[in-house]
């Protein structure tokens, strides 16, 4: 738990963005590694089980008790089509703001921040689907490491962000 501290402490000192470069939120999902847009998450917490919702849709794992406000909590391997995560203890949620709502992701581990120039990331390949460009924005190569980077605007589709 001291590493979601050092996260969150980060997060709150507002210091986001550097003359170096755009600054990513690293996690995994499975044996894969993915990023978000340091400016888009809000807090790195850990797991807590949901509350389900009746006649959501399969990604959406339930809402829990944010501070008083009700968070919707979406299982974003579901959501980027592979198996649902089983939660573990080293599981945690990242609470994201998408669009006007604050949306929890749960992902197995975040791993680092990662600090970026235009440069690094690369384009998503032509030979993925329209559909994988719709959650790819691109792919980094770090250190032998390929992580995706994730557009947090398709994760909910708008109809949902509506009614969430």
């Amino acid at each position: 738990m001291q590493n979601l501290d050092n996260l969150n402490d980060h997060l709150a000192s507002g210091q986001t963005a550097s003359a170096a470069g755009r600054e990513l939120i690293a996690f995994r999902i499975g044996e894969q590694e993915f990023c978000v847009d340091i400016m888009s998450v809000r807090e790195i917490r850990g797991w807590t089980k949901t509350t389900a919702l009746p006649r959501s849709p399969v990604y959406v794992r339930g809402v829990v008790n944010l501070r008083g406000a009700v968070l919707p909590i979406v299982d974003l391997s579901l959501r980027l089509g592979f198996s649902a995560t089983d939660p573990t203890e080293r599981s945690v949620i990242i609470v994201s703001q998408i669009g006007a709502q604050l949306v929890g992701l749960l992902v197995d581990a975040v791993s680092d921040i990662i600090t970026v120039t235009g440069q690094g990331i690369q384009q998503t390949p032509d030979v993925a689907s329209d559909l994988v460009k719709t959650f790819v924005q691109g792919i980094l190569a770090i250190d032998g490491r390929m992580i995706s980077l994730i557009s947090l605007d398709h994760v909910l589709p708008d109809q949902q962000l509506e009614a969430a």
